[in-house]
């Protein structure tokens, strides 16, 4: 049979590509204007790390929890009511005066956005099964890189406006949005397509469970994949504005232009290019969602740890671009390739599993990257750790396997 993507399928995606957009532009916000809100709450590098360590520590232990209700209580609920807090949220980030109040609001931005991507994606991947998963999936979380392109535009509009009223103009932003989103977001569940031959078929007799999820040896690579991905690119994506200021000389308007912006552009790149490869090769191979961002990871760890090392602006550029590209790469088939290997019935779940280990670990490290900067070791160090664990889960990524292989056609 084959597999005809409707309209509303797509408009499903448009919609919450705006919502994943605005997701990735609030938590990018910190990062992009580090001077400035360091100077504002009178903290160090220590305590502004810990800001967004807060916020990815918070949102890891909330995304299992979160993926398990979405797969409970439905996922168009739990999306509008994410949008609605993480953008009050940020609005109220633009308030607070001290350190204490910003990590409070990190926290609440941690929680509300945790319920969002479980929901989102397990609800793009029912909808779309088959030859336009990667990309329905990919076109969805190029939100996230271009929110994050546009939050590291937050720096140079801080220098016109202040750092407190591109805060709050977000946060209104959001608001204003999830009242549409109550409006156009479709109500009806459209009617079940047949399963992809590429998907795990169901197989806890009586539902989906976590003991069964972890029992499932091609989700463990991916859960081990994934908090080494996370360990490594979180700090890097982190610390890269504070790295091409402090360490390079560029000015605050520049770096996160130079930083963030460089690796979200590439990361997007890179989405759009794994996606229509994925889709393409998934229809001969099945294990095409895991070695599609396996080779992604295989070619950017060298460049990573070259990053780390070189001195030349544009040698570090190049970099940043190549690895920025291969965690599109992942983002595009990270869900995809879970598919191949869980219960329907546990997909939000076992996403949100995935960021947990991801955005905790990420955290941990970000936090230690700005722990060794101020003990004099450089953020170029810890950029070149990092690319030892790339290659780590590159290798991971190679040995997954999908739960049931089928013979498949041009019908999938």
């Amino acid at each position: 049979m084959t597999l005809r993507t409707s309209q509303a399928a797509w408009t499903i995606v448009g919609l919450l590509w705006v919502v994943c957009l605005l997701n990735y532009l609030d938590r990018q916000l910190v990062v992009a204007m580090p001077g400035m809100i360091k100077a504002d709450l009178k903290i160090g590098d220590e305590k502004f790390g810990l800001l967004s360590s807060m916020f990815l520590w918070i949102y890891g232990i909330c995304s299992p929890i979160a993926g398990y209700v979405a797969d409970r209580v439905g996922k168009r609920p739990i999306v509008m009511a994410s949008l609605l807090i993480w953008s009050a949220a940020t609005f109220l980030s633009g308030v607070v005066t001290s350190f204490e109040g910003m990590l409070l609001t990190r926290a609440t931005l941690g929680i509300s956005e945790a319920f969002y991507m479980p929901a989102a994606v397990s609800l793009i991947v029912e909808f779309h099964r088959g030859p336009t998963r990667s990309r329905a999936t990919g076109l969805h979380l190029s939100g996230v890189y271009v929110g994050s392109i546009l939050g590291g535009l937050g720096g140079v509009t801080a220098e016109i406006f202040g750092w407190r009223t591109v805060f709050l103009a977000m946060g209104a932003l959001g608001v204003a949005y999830a009242l549409v989103l109550l409006i156009l977001f479709p109500q009806k569940t459209e009617e079940a397509y047949p399963h992809s031959q590429e998907d795990a078929s169901p197989s806890f007799p009586e539902g989906a469970s976590l003991w069964f999820l972890l029992s499932a040896q091609g989700f463990r690579l991916l859960l081990l994949m994934n908090l080494l991905n996370g360990a490594a690119y979180w700090p890097v994506r982190n610390w890269l504005t504070e790295f091409f200021r402090v360490e390079l000389g560029v000015s605050s308007a520049l770096a996160p232009v130079y930083g963030p912006m460089t690796f979200n552009g590439a990361a997007f790149a890179g989405m759009l290019i794994a996606s229509s490869l994925s889709d393409w090769w998934a229809v001969r191979n099945l294990r095409a969602r895991a070695l599609v961002p396996a080779f992604g990871f295989l070619i950017a760890s060298p460049f990573l740890f070259v990053l780390g090392a070189a001195q030349s602006i544009p040698v570090i550029l190049a970099c940043v671009l190549i690895t920025g590209m291969s965690q599109g790469f992942l983002d595009a088939n990270l869900m995809p390739a879970t598919c191949t290997v869980v219960d329907p019935r546990c997909r939000a779940m076992a996403y949100g599993l995935l960021n947990f280990v991801g955005t905790t670990a990420g955290g941990f490290m970000t936090y230690v990257g700005g722990w060794l900067k101020e003990q004099d070791i450089p953020f170029s160090a810890t950029f070149q750790f990092a690319s030892i664990l790339i290659l780590i889960a590159g290798v991971l990524l190679m040995l997954v396997t999908p739960a049931h292989r089928r013979q498949v056609t041009q019908d999938v």
